[in-house]
């Protein structure tokens, strides 16, 4: 028997799947800077023709609507950093979910008895992806799109079917 053929348990498991799921944020940190310069330079400019009208108040209120800009963009960049990580080996399924908060929940699965399911509505397409295991049900992919969710869930049933299909074995290679 050559060393060629021996099997090694301390050898790792070939990845079937790998994904990496990450929110969608079409405003990059110079647009952010663009529209907030822009927005405060025109609320100001605002501001003083109706200082100037006597109507002073008014001043205030467009300040505090460019604070309220400011903060949801902030929030809106924070709530980006979340992520979902799903990786799929012969013998494990795992996600793992990072908050934007940096808080990680781990889930392992067996692949053989993991299906995928969907909610679809007729008209948007699928809604909702789930992992289902043994009573079990976690929702994934929730901030991709109708489009993006059909299209990762054919990549991930094609990483769970060649799961299912176990590991070849190429003695020549």
């Amino acid at each position: 028997m050559t060393t060629g053929n021996d099997f090694d348990p301390d050898q790792a498991e070939p990845e079937l799947f790998r994904a990496l799921l990450t929110p969608h944020r079409s405003l990059n940190r110079t647009g952010f800077v663009l529209v907030m310069a822009s927005l405060s330079v025109l609320s100001f400019a605002a501001g003083i023709i109706f200082l100037i009208k006597g109507a002073w108040p008014v001043l205030g209120f467009l300040a505090v609507a460019v604070l309220g800009t400011y903060w949801a963009f902030k929030i809106n960049f924070r709530r980006a950093k979340a992520c979902e990580h799903i990786s799929i080996t012969p013998s494990e399924l795992r996600l793992r979910r990072v908050s934007h908060r940096g808080h990680v929940t781990e889930w392992v699965f067996n692949p053989l008895w993991v299906r995928l399911d969907q909610d679809i509505h007729e008209e948007f397409g699928i809604e909702h992806l789930y992992l289902a295991s043994r009573g079990q049900r976690v929702a994934i992919a929730s901030f991709l799109g109708p489009g993006e969710k059909a299209s990762f869930s054919k990549a991930l049933t094609a990483g769970l079917n060649a799961a299912k299909r176990g590991p070849t074995y190429n003695p020549i290679s």
